[in-house]
């Protein structure tokens, strides 16, 4: 039984033909997945279909490369101070310096700003980092959430994985790990704790190693996982189990109860 944490389920690939895509996911065995947003634009049309499905989850947050106002961080304060049902967490958010034409200034005032509506409503983050691990590292520090989150698409070293993971943060593991070059990531995947660890696809965003210009799909976080598999020396079902406690100890507005009556 999988979560993915982090799915972009209202993009088109997947809300054009949302029955199929749901009934793809069923079969699979995904039990829940979470959507993040990327702009305040998508915040209604991604609480609308967390209420459709029982397996969808909202993450609210503006992303780094976006373009927002300040119009935007109200309107995400204004929906999240409501606590929303299926609301689990804030994101995506974060930093990004990959792409120089983005205002970094502009993306580290709206980070500051929803690291802290993050820690009023005590809800984990799911946090955006490219080419800024250090950074992040430091404004997580600092902002001391008390649910902390997930460092997602993480292709960081192990030191900085050890970092964040010491502050109480998760390592998201995606599809990179199905690249045998991209070998710095697998090794420190293959070496972190297990208990740090929680599944992600990025749909329909970074797809797994041989299905490049393809969709990815959140059915494909089972070949993560058995890809996460022969890099671990844990048995699989350990890793599976461990997982999967993981991810529902972190999001815990998530059903549990439902979840277990899936799996016994």
């Amino acid at each position: 039984m999988f979560i993915d944490t982090h799915c972009h389920f209202n993009f088109p690939a997947f809300a054009t033909d949302l029955d199929n895509s749901i009934s793809r996911i069923r079969k699979a065995k995904i039990a829940s997945l979470i959507i993040p947003a990327v702009s305040a634009d998508h915040f209604s049309q991604i609480l609308k279909l967390t209420e459709q499905y029982d397996e969808l989850y909202a993450a609210l947050g503006l992303h780094p490369i976006y373009q927002h106002s300040h119009a935007d961080l109200e309107k995400l304060s204004d929906i999240v101070s409501t606590f929303p049902n299926k609301l689990v967490a804030i994101g995506e958010i974060g930093l990004d310096r990959y792409d120089i034409s983005v205002d970094y200034q502009q993306q580290l005032t709206f980070f500051r700003a929803q690291l802290n509506l993050a820690k009023r409503y005590e809800l984990p983050v799911l946090i955006h980092s490219r080419k800024t691990h250090d950074v992040i590292y430091h404004e997580l520090r600092q902002a001391n959430l008390p649910c902390r989150g997930v460092i997602h698409g993480f292709s960081g070293s192990y030191q900085q994985a050890m970092q964040f993971i010491k502050l109480g943060y998760y390592i998201g593991v995606g599809g990179v790990i199905s690249y045998t070059r991209a070998n710095k990531t697998r090794h420190t995947i293959a070496k972190l704790p297990l208990e740090s660890l929680v599944l992600e696809t990025d749909a329909p965003d970074m797809p797994l190693s041989g299905r490049q210009g393809q969709i990815n799909r959140p059915e494909n976080i089972v070949d993560t996982f058995n890809i996460l598999c022969q890099l671990r020396v844990e048995d699989y079902k350990q890793i599976g189990k461990t997982i999967l406690t993981n991810t529902l100890t972190l999001f815990n507005r998530i059903n549990k109860m439902k979840i277990q009556n899936q799996i016994y």
